[in-house]
């Protein structure tokens, strides 16, 4: 357990040194959600056994797919298939519904997004709409679909709020292959009649249980209920709870289910909390945390866009870099910031929850929770941007 009055760095304090940023007044926000049980955020991470994960015998190679999508993908640097992608992409190669439940950062996007461009680059004829919870990781689900689909002359839309709603009809117009988007931005299509969900034979519902968490069901029902009665639904989830179940009794039909989520949070992730000792501000024990060794790429939530932003502006004033992706930032301003991030161009990004899933940003060192999360849900996606594709992490959790 980290403790802030342990910790030498905190007596010295980093603005002795004038490389590092250096510290300034802030006032957290106040009002705590019912808090979780601490315990919930420690957990010591285990090595690695790799024979306990499944056996993968196969590599995409070995896949019934086009020679073009197979050197798309081996351009990716993809060659051996994760668990939910060996087992995922031969059913739906043969047409098949699938459920897919697995932890965030298994490869899901590539296991649904492989087999259905094989299927539409062989039939033309076929539309692909796929929904997801966050603007960020529909993006995350084109910027894959593009490298898949290189060379096979077809055609993509991203339906996201925070972009020019007209320039999406337009392009809706011409029909392209793959519709993306965000449940809110969709609806608003549909009742525009800009978008025919009649003209869909391949629906994904990703992120389920995110999309019932931020209050997305009655418009995914009302979406289900407008599809055609005759098409391949795939949907994924980290989750099967009563919730999902209303939505997967009307979507999927005659499905294939396939697990691979073996734990609420990855094994590789070295879980702790950090104390407050009465009197300390929150902030200074973040700055300390942050100028130490290893702090180099880190992910910082808050509970609010009004206090991420605050917190933002006062790490840049201390001199970190730093900036923040909110519901209140333009959709420009966010994909920035994360552009900025995975370049390493920032040490430092914060982000309320919105941003809990959709981040697939390689080699995060910390997730910190400035501000606990209103569930346990919420943590597990939150720490899931660290520790991924096996790789170590770490997240630290502040308590007062």
């Amino acid at each position: 357990m980290h403790n802030h009055r342990n910790n030498p760095r905190s007596h010295r304090g980093p603005q002795q040194n004038n490389n590092r940023p250096q510290r300034g007044q802030f006032r957290p926000t106040r009002g705590q959600p019912k808090q979780l049980d601490v315990r919930l955020f420690i957990n010591k991470s285990e090595p690695l056994i790799l024979d306990e994960e499944p056996k993968i015998t196969t590599t995409f190679s070995d896949f019934a797919i086009s020679d073009k999508l197979k050197r798309n993908i081996s351009e990716h640097g993809y060659v051996t298939p994760t668990p939910i992608q060996d087992q995922t992409i031969p059913h739906l190669l043969e047409g098949r519904d699938v459920i897919g439940i697995a932890n965030t950062g298994t490869g899901k996007t590539a296991a649904f997004l492989i087999p259905l461009v094989e299927k539409v680059s062989k039939d033309r004829s076929q539309r692909v709409l796929i929904i997801t919870p966050t603007r960020e990781l529909a993006m995350q689900i084109l910027d894959e679909l593009v490298i898949f689909m290189k060379g096979m002359d077809l055609d993509q839309i991203l339906c996201i709020g925070g972009a020019n709603l007209q320039r999406q009809e337009k392009k809706l117009h011409h029909n392209p292959h793959f519709v993306i988007g965000t449940p809110g931005r969709l609806k608003d299509l549909i009742k525009r009649r800009s978008l025919n969900l009649d003209l869909f034979q391949n629906i994904v519902l990703d992120e389920v249980d995110r999309m019932i968490d931020i209050g997305f069901i009655r418009d995914i029902q009302m979406i289900i209920s407008l599809l055609p009665k005759k098409r391949q639904s795939l949907f994924f989830s980290a989750t099967i709870t009563d919730k999902e179940r209303v939505i997967l009794d009307t979507f999927v039909t005659d499905p294939v289910s396939v697990s691979v989520k073996k734990r609420e949070t990855a094994a590789n992730i070295d879980q702790d909390i950090v104390r407050i000792p009465r009197g300390v501000q929150k902030i200074d024990v973040l700055h300390d945390l942050l100028v130490q060794d290893g702090f180099s790429k880190v992910l910082v939530f808050g509970r609010t866009k009004w206090g991420v932003e605050k917190l933002t502006k006062a790490l840049i004033e201390r001199g970190f870099r730093a900036a923040a992706i909110h519901g209140n930032k333009g959709q420009s301003q966010r994909q920035r910031a994360l552009d900025d991030f995975k370049k390493d161009r920032l040490q430092i990004l914060l982000a309320t929850d919105v941003a809990s899933r959709g981040i697939d940003i390689e080699n995060v060192t910390h997730v910190i929770n400035f501000e606990a999360p209103a569930s346990y849900e919420d943590y597990v996606h939150r720490i899931g941007r660290t520790g991924r594709a096996d790789r170590p992490g770490k997240a630290l959790t502040f308590v007062e």
